[in-house]
């Protein structure tokens, strides 16, 4: 893929159910109260990001292109 993503987890719609970590377990972590976090906030672009991001039930993930902020997922 090549780009940079910028990763955001809205922690005010996550509802802990781990579909993150699960597609992407370097991407994404539980903390003690099963709020799911990034584990950086800029990673590469990677297939695993993007099914994390698909795979939230609440759409609590946003990947958006480092550096300009445009939308990756959701898309626009």
């Amino acid at each position: 893929m090549g780009d940079r993503w910028r990763v955001e987890v809205d922690r005010s719609v996550c509802i802990g159910s781990g579909l993150c970590v699960a597609s992407a377990p370097d991407g994404f972590r539980l903390d003690g109260g099963r709020q799911s976090h990034p584990v950086t906030e800029e990673a590469d672009a990677s297939e695993a990001l993007l099914a994390a991001a698909e795979s939230c039930p609440v759409e609590a993930i946003a990947l958006r292109i480092a550096g300009s902020s445009e939308p990756v997922f959701p898309p626009e």
